[in-house]
């Protein structure tokens, strides 16, 4: 197999693993007694772990002269602690309120806000396709919201509230880290953010627990996992984001960032189809024509930033891929 050809394989599978992440979330909350925020917590500090000590291992000089890095410092605690947590935070809500597939939908409306801030930044009009993506976009959310009934909200209101969020949040943490994925390159900066946005979970998860404890409503911060619970959040921190990002920002960096935001939208595709097989998650046609409608959404958007948006390029790749 030629090289592309494993980079091709590579963001493919990276990105499905991220629709099991999502899946696997779902299957907590439908057997355990376990909030987002306890998710989160687990996985990014597992992956951000796994990462550390990949980085350490193969990179060590590397990972020295970022620390040195004041500038570089405050950027990547800004990326960990405010966008990946943020990011992962918000995701995990969406699927509480609503299932995987849905989220992972809702989530790739991102491709449009990071396309209309990269036209703020360039101060220019969006392009022909540019339109036809954020007019796709705008469909799909509504039909997922409505189910087709334009009169009835389908999805509960905090479902949505956080879907928007969460794309918000991924817009930012795909747009921020630009230089420092410039000057380190993205494993590095993806690792260490990984790492200090699970210290920063872990720190909202303590303090939560301890405003619960002080008025008296505390709940177990662990709860009572059995054999499958533990299995899934393995799953969750080994597949879902630690081998997920390492295939994913692996197949980018070999095939590019708009084949890698194209190819990543095996993303929904895997999160919707694992959520309805093994979840037994009923979807609606509308909710179907709302997937499709988003994948055209990354087509459109992605393949004008060829030639037209290089900032825009690096953020679909990003966001398709890095959001879960």
């Amino acid at each position: 197999m030629s090289k592309f050809a494993r980079g091709i394989v590579a963001t493919i599978v990276g990105a499905a693993m991220w629709g099991l992440s999502g899946a696997c979330a779902q299957y907590l909350y439908a057997h355990y007694t376990v909030s987002p925020l306890f998710i989160t917590v687990v996985r990014m500090l597992g992956a951000g772990a796994l990462f550390m000590a990949y980085l350490l291992a193969f990179r060590r000089e590397l990972m020295g002269q970022i620390v040195r890095d004041r500038a570089s410092v405050v950027r990547l605690v800004i990326f960990g602690c405010v966008g990946l947590f943020l990011c992962q935070l918000t995701y995990t809500e969406v699927v509480n309120f609503t299932n995987a597939g849905t989220a992972t939908v809702l989530q790739s409306s991102s491709v449009v806000l990071v396309m209309l801030v990269t036209c703020l930044l360039e101060r220019r009009l969006p392009h022909v396709r540019e339109l036809a993506g954020l007019a796709c976009a705008m469909v799909a959310t509504v039909l997922i919201a409505t189910k087709g009934n334009l009169g009835t909200l389908s999805i509960p209101p905090a479902g949505l509230a956080w879907g928007m969020a969460n794309a918000a949040s991924v817009t930012f943490y795909v747009m921020y880290p630009h230089r420092l994925f410039q000057k380190w390159g993205s494993m590095p900066v993806t690792g260490s953010g990984m790492l200090l946005g699970g210290f920063a979970a872990l720190a909202v998860l303590m303090a939560s627990e301890g405003i619960a404890a002080a008025t008296g409503a505390a709940a177990p911060a662990i709860p009572a996992f059995g054999l499958d619970g533990i299995a899934v959040l393995a799953l969750i921190v080994l597949v879902g984001t630690f081998a997920a990002f390492g295939l994913y920002l692996y197949g980018v960096s070999v095939v590019g960032g708009v084949k890698g935001s194209l190819l990543g939208t095996m993303e929904p595709v895997s999160a919707t189809v694992l959520s309805a097989l093994w979840l037994q998650t009923s979807f609606t046609a509308p909710d179907w024509a709302g997937l499709v409608l988003m994948l055209l959404t990354t087509v459109l958007v992605s393949v004008k930033g060829v030639q037209e948006q290089p900032a825009a390029q690096l953020g679909q790749a990003s966001a398709t891929e890095l959001g879960d």
